[in-house]
């Protein structure tokens, strides 16, 4: 049994990003906002952050739910300022935890990005 939750590839007043790779060329633009995207999350901790974040219950995450990932409380914070940074997530302070969501057009940009490659 699986724990894994299905997410919409797309909700119907969220406009991806860019374009699928198979469809035709990046503009300079759009490469620019899709390589910044793959950027942070190339980096394992902040791939582990971005996951939970998207997978937690709600589709919100305190701060503190999501900080066990082997690194100090310093370094998740800088990891998810660089992911809040490349547009991935959004935050909102409630009284003395940040609570942190997965930027809804990011999902569904990335399922439209690879294209037939996501299947």
């Amino acid at each position: 049994m699986s724990n894994a939750k299905v997410l919409p590839l797309l909700e119907p007043d969220i406009v991806p990003c860019c374009p699928p790779l198979n469809e035709r060329p990046l503009t300079a633009d759009e490469a620019v906002r899709t390589a910044a995207m793959f950027k942070a999350l190339s980096d394992p901790v902040r791939l582990r952050l971005f996951s939970a974040v998207a997978s937690h219950e709600g589709g919100e995450a305190c701060v503190c739910d999501i900080s066990d990932v082997g690194v100090s409380q310093p370094t998740v914070s800088h990891h998810l300022k660089k992911l809040k940074e490349a547009g991935l997530l959004t935050s909102e302070r409630r009284g003395t935890w940040v609570y942190y969501r997965v930027e809804p057009s990011v999902l569904a940009g990335m399922s439209k990005v690879l294209g037939q490659y996501a299947a």
